[in-house]
């Protein structure tokens, strides 16, 4: 709950990263505070998009030339609640653009809804070098359907910054639940999951094929993969159902 550790745990990985060449870094939902208890209340630590978090992550970005993607509780004022927000720092220009999780967590007893506001949006997509990436948060990768309409506007890699609660099999679905939407949608997900007592943590980079080609199993740390267009073709080659669902569409329309 502690912010200020937090950064400095966040400004550690990010100085590890850009050690490792790494050129875009997505931390987990909630990396600015946890959650804390069921029945803590958020507002007093939910920050502004303009605050001294995403400016912080913005003098970060800056320093390593690295574009940040970060979970953080974003302050609504006059309201009980605050959002689940992801931020997206690029190194020029700071923050470049946020996305408020749409799905909320109101499942295994939890009941997010109860301390934050429901996004409106749908996945956000920005371009980064050769790639459009998509930002999603947690929850969201149990609705194939919102994941899929981000892969069919372009998405070609998707970040998910998550804190999976820990609990009989959420490990196991975890690891099903990315691994499938990167099959279904032949996209890269970069997921990252809080590790700790009452997380799954297993932060993964998966493959357009399903394959994981970096993890941090229970550890809270750093892994590093390499996104290929080339790879990337390759896979939609093979299995084009991107493709396939556009026409499909585009038939359905033309009826």
């Amino acid at each position: 709950m502690d912010k200020a550790e937090n950064l400095d745990r966040i400004t550690a990985l990010c100085e590890e990263a850009a050690g490792l060449d790494a050129r875009l870094a997505v931390f987990p939902e909630g990396a600015m505070c946890d959650f804390g208890e069921a029945d803590d209340d958020l507002r007093p630590r939910a920050e502004s998009l303009d605050g001294h978090f995403v400016d912080t992550l913005s003098r970060l970005a800056a320093r390593h030339a690295m574009t940040i993607v970060s979970g953080m509780f974003e302050a609504v004022p006059g309201d009980e609640h605050v959002y689940n927000t992801a931020v997206v720092i690029d190194p020029a220009r700071g923050l470049m653009a946020s996305y408020r999780k749409r799905q909320l967590f109101d499942a295994f007893g939890e009941r997010e809804s109860d301390r934050f506001r429901k996004g409106d949006e749908q996945a956000l997509i920005f371009q980064f070098e050769d790639f459009k990436a998509a930002v999603a948060i947690c929850y969201d990768v149990r609705f194939p359907a919102f994941i899929q309409h981000a892969a069919d506007r372009g998405a070609d890699v998707l970040l998910l910054p998550a804190a999976w609660v820990a609990g009989p099999l959420k490990e196991d679905q975890w690891d099903v639940m990315v691994r499938a939407r990167a099959m279904e949608n032949t996209m890269y997900v970069a997921a990252a999951g809080q590790a700790g007592i009452k997380y799954c943590a297993h932060s993964m980079v998966v493959d357009p094929m399903g394959v994981a080609v970096a993890s941090l199993a229970e550890r809270a740390g750093v892994a590093v993969a390499e996104l290929s267009r080339e790879r990337l073709e390759q896979a939609r080659a093979r299995l084009p159902l991107v493709s396939q669902r556009r026409a499909q569409r585009e038939a359905a329309t033309t009826r």
